[in-house]
């Protein structure tokens, strides 16, 4: 069902934290659940995975996962800020260690001048306090590419931030 890179990606991560006895959660939006669903494909993710939203818009960013109204209103779903208080409230919300938020344009409308189709801001946060952001900008190579490399790219995110503790 995935291609084989991530497939490998996602097991590398859920046998890494079901050894260390970590747990992890996802925040998608761009994605709609397609990192969860990675990681859940893999046999004994039930050990690692706590929970995944999709928060496609802003007012479940906001109920679900904490992001604050201001920081929508003032920069926008798709922003550095807020892929990082999703990945934060993901954190304060669950049982989870770390937690791999992803927020973006994944086309094929929707973008513009200054927030184009393939930018995805990523973050990653621990409740140790770690943080990581990536700003991405796969450009416009079509929605199934963009959202597949945005999984990639968040699967990397969960190893380098559970790597740092």
């Amino acid at each position: 069902m995935w291609p084989a890179d991530i497939e490998v990606k996602a097991g590398e991560i859920i046998a890494a934290f079901t050894a260390r006895g970590l747990k992890v959660a996802t925040a998608e939006s761009c994605t709609g659940g397609l990192i969860a669903g990675a990681l859940t494909e893999i046999s004994g993710s039930s050990a690692v995975v706590d929970r995944g939203v999709v928060t496609y818009s802003n007012e479940a960013k906001v109920t679900m996962l904490g992001v604050e109204a201001a920081t929508l209103i003032a920069h926008g779903a798709v922003s550095r800020q807020t892929a990082i208080e999703m990945a934060q409230g993901a954190v304060a919300h669950s049982a989870a260690d770390f937690a791999v938020a992803v927020t973006g344009i994944a086309g094929p409308g929707g973008g513009s001048d200054d927030k184009p189709v393939g930018l995805v801001h990523l973050a990653a946060s621990g409740r140790n306090g770690a943080l990581l952001h990536r700003e991405m900008r796969y450009g416009d190579i079509g929605r199934s590419k963009i959202r597949l490399a945005t999984v990639r790219t968040a699967l990397d995110m969960l190893t380098e931030i559970a790597q740092a503790e």
